[in-house]
């Protein structure tokens, strides 16, 4: 799966699973405080990546996502890394 297309995937769940306005969610925009997450919403946004993208996702890796675009590169490279497997 390519960045445009994990990217387009990922915006489409964000607006309809955390009633994001899609002219927030830029590259360069800091996730938590453009989706409004608390610790709850991170859990939900775990099972909504699994169920998009197939892969099982640690609690641990958001803490290096501040951006939308730091949480598209976590995304596009763990497919990549399932993909080789």
């Amino acid at each position: 799966m390519e960045l445009k297309e994990v990217i387009t995937v990922t915006n489409k769940f964000l607006v309809e699973e955390f009633e994001a306005n899609l002219a927030d969610i830029t590259p360069e925009a800091n996730l938590k405080a453009t989706l409004d997450l608390d610790s709850l919403d991170y859990i939900d946004m775990v099972v909504v990546i699994e169920d998009n993208f197939g892969f099982k996702v640690k609690p641990e890796d958001f803490q290096n996502i501040v951006t939308f675009q730091d949480f598209y590169n976590y995304v596009t490279a763990r497919i990549q890394q399932k993909e080789l497997v």
